[in-house]
């Protein structure tokens, strides 16, 4: 008791395992100030060989008599970096457009969720400029990182900023936007490729071969190997006019000069079937599941069967001139054409009348396709004088919207891979561009034909399109990444650049 006694009144608190012999607290003498009288202090023990080790400057008034000194470190509030947490009180800036309403009740909100609904009865009284020591501070959980602006991607929390709105603390960094190769990764020479607006001779299978009309000729590319192979040749007389591959990739059809519809096989390179019915050139053709679709400058639109001998199944009047945009949806349920009419038609296999007549456009209407992401969703290109490209929804007949190209628009595809849309055009600037749908902007601006852009088609796998121009080549992009691996299209492609001849 009587040592416990002496602790007490030495002003320390001593483990009861120490005597107070064990410890000495030595006081050194220093020249006083001016203004104060400071007393250093230092803390001696027989382990630590009598070396002094300071504790604190401890400041005291010129009345105290004695300076006490105890085991509990108390800091200074001024040197604190309290800003640096958040912890200094300060008013909120309220954002342009009166949004201090919605910032103040969602914070009531947050609060509530976070600390209870009888936090309310903690916080401070309206109009006062402090809040209680007891109460949590208006500025809990704000962590400030500090010469961080308000856009950084390294916020460290999502309560980090009073000055900005929650959708830009928890934005992540703007995603680059993807690299297109700007230079083709292969040219085909392709002599009399016809620059006609109004003929469709390029297309792509499903099977990898590439079939391009060129003049009374349909020559087949394989993409795998480079072989070119001579599927036919029309005679003299006769020229092609539009070739479309099956989706199963083993048949071709070929519309001619003289109306006729042939049905090739492409791996025997043997005629199947010949349909008549146009009375002049058959310039665009579709395939759905079973049907064979023609279109020509007589107007009409024919539907061919090969399972049945008659030349066509049925035939649909409803363009007043030639029909050069043809594609049916991909259930097979619509068929949409485009005349140069500036008309775009809808059809379906149960009326031989159009579902729909969609006149926007102000010129031919040839680029045209459907959307693999969407149902009933259809995008048109128009010629010269319309520039424009304009999407559709099929099941009420509504423009969604629409785009001014600046040039005329000649083939649109639909990505599958990706929701992106490529075109290809004509005067003045025969340019080949990718769209990202539906904001509709610019992926990539590709440019090298000298000639108005007229034939496009898509790879398989989805990545790469070939075009085709009145420059009479044949020239192979990687536009689109794949299915697998959303990133950046390599500039490096399936085949050598370089430039070979197509026959």
């Amino acid at each position: 008791m009587e040592s416990t006694t002496q602790r007490r009144k030495s002003g320390i608190n001593l483990p009861s395992t120490m005597s107070e012999t064990s410890l000495r607290l030595d006081a050194f003498s220093s020249p006083p100030p001016s203004s104060k009288r400071t007393t250093n202090l230092a803390l001696s023990s027989p382990m630590s060989n009598r070396s002094p080790r300071t504790i604190s400057n401890l400041s005291s008034s010129p009345s105290s008599k004695s300076a006490t000194c105890s085991d509990r470190f108390i800091p200074c509030r001024s040197s604190s970096r309290l800003h640096t947490f958040g912890l200094v009180e300060k008013a909120s800036p309220v954002k342009e457009g009166g949004g201090g309403g919605n910032n103040d009740a969602y914070s009531r909100l947050l609060k509530s969720e976070l600390f209870g609904t009888d936090f309310g009865c903690f916080s401070s009284p309206a109009g006062s400029k402090g809040g209680s020591p007891m109460s949590p501070s208006k500025n809990m959980l704000r962590f400030k990182t500090e010469n961080s602006g308000p856009n950084s991607p390294y916020s460290p929390s999502v309560l980090g900023h009073t000055d900005t709105s929650l959708s830009n603390d928890v934005s992540t960094p703007p995603k680059p936007p993807r690299k297109v190769p700007k230079t083709p990764h292969k040219v085909l020479d392709a002599p009399a490729l016809q620059d006609d607006f109004y003929l469709n001779l390029v297309d792509w299978s499903s099977q990898n071969v590439l079939a391009v009309g060129l003049g009374t000729c349909v020559y087949l590319w394989t993409a795998s190997n480079s072989r070119v192979t001579k599927l036919c040749d029309l005679g003299p007389t006769d020229s092609v006019c539009s070739v479309q591959w099956t989706r199963e990739g083993s048949y071709i059809s070929i519309g001619t000069s003289l109306g006729q519809v042939q049905v090739w096989d492409g791996t025997q390179c043997k005629k199947v079937r010949t349909f008549s019915g146009h009375q002049t050139r058959t310039g665009v053709l579709a395939w759905s599941s079973r049907i064979l679709s023609s279109g020509s400058r007589d107007r009409n639109i024919l539907q061919h069967d090969v399972r049945v001998p008659n030349d066509f199944v049925s035939k649909f009047v409803g363009h007043r001139s030639e029909v050069c945009g043809l594609k049916w949806s991909h259930d097979d349920r619509e068929l949409a054409s485009g005349g140069n009419d500036n008309q775009l038609l809808v059809w379906n296999q149960r009326s031989q009348q159009p579902v729909l007549k969609l006149t926007e456009h102000t010129a031919a209407v040839k680029a045209i396709t459907w959307s693999p992401h969407q149902c009933g969703l259809l995008a048109s290109g128009g010629g010269t004088a319309d520039r424009c490209i304009r999407f559709w929804n099929t099941t009420n007949g509504n423009q969604l919207s629409h785009v001014d190209t600046g040039s005329q628009v000649c083939n649109l595809a639909w990505s599958r891979n990706v929701n992106e849309i490529v075109s290809t055009h004509g005067y003045s600037q025969n340019q080949i561009m990718v769209w990202k749908y539906p904001s509709m902007s610019k992926v990539a601006t590709l440019t090298g034909h000298s000639l108005r852009v007229l034939y496009l088609a898509m790879s398989p796998d989805g990545q790469t399109i070939v075009t085709g121009a009145g420059d009479e080549t044949l020239r192979f992009w990687n536009v689109f990444p794949s299915v697998k691996t959303p990133a950046a299209v390599k500039d490096t492609g399936l085949w050598s650049l370089g430039r070979t001849h197509i026959r």
